[in-house]
């Protein structure tokens, strides 16, 4: 079967069984490693990625139904020459241990401060509910975050 999306602003096609989950197809048919398979069971949020504007695990949806999909990756919200404010922040903050829980994180925070800029600790630490990691505390992931909108209110 032939499946048309667009992945980071790429149209592509998948062909193969539709039952196939996206992380699956992300992971292998198009080598977008950056989610990350981790539970596989739609609780780490490792594999997060925005279905037409929406955030989703990849791992529980089926690539079958995503006909004319708009898909954004990790890959898609920024890359090694170009990182984007959340990926700096937690840099910066030195967040990432393992690195599983990353990919996940950033799509979650990204479309989270695009909907709201100015976040306080307790919307950051609600908001997160659905990724977890297993290395850091959260509170160094909280305080990248507001480090981000203290930014954006000085400049």
């Amino acid at each position: 079967m032939t499946i048309r999306l667009k992945i980071n602003d790429e149209n592509l096609e998948y062909h193969g069984d539709p039952r196939a989950s996206l992380l699956e197809v992300l992971r292998t048919s198009f080598r977008l490693t950056g989610s990350k398979s981790v539970c596989c069971e739609g609780f780490c949020g490792a594999c997060t990625v925005r279905i037409n504007g929406e955030l989703v695990a990849s791992c529980l949806q089926a690539v079958g139904v995503l006909e004319e999909a708009d898909i954004t990756t990790i890959e898609g919200v920024g890359s090694l020459e170009q990182i984007n404010s959340i990926q700096r922040a937690f840099e910066e903050h030195d967040v990432v241990q393992c690195g599983m829980c990353f990919p996940g994180m950033v799509m979650t925070f990204t479309a989270f401060l695009e909907a709201n800029p100015n976040p306080t600790r307790k919307e950051l630490k609600a908001f997160m509910s659905g990724n977890f990691c297993r290395c850091t505390g959260y509170e160094r992931i909280v305080d990248a975050l507001l480090s981000i909108t203290m930014k954006s209110k000085v400049t």
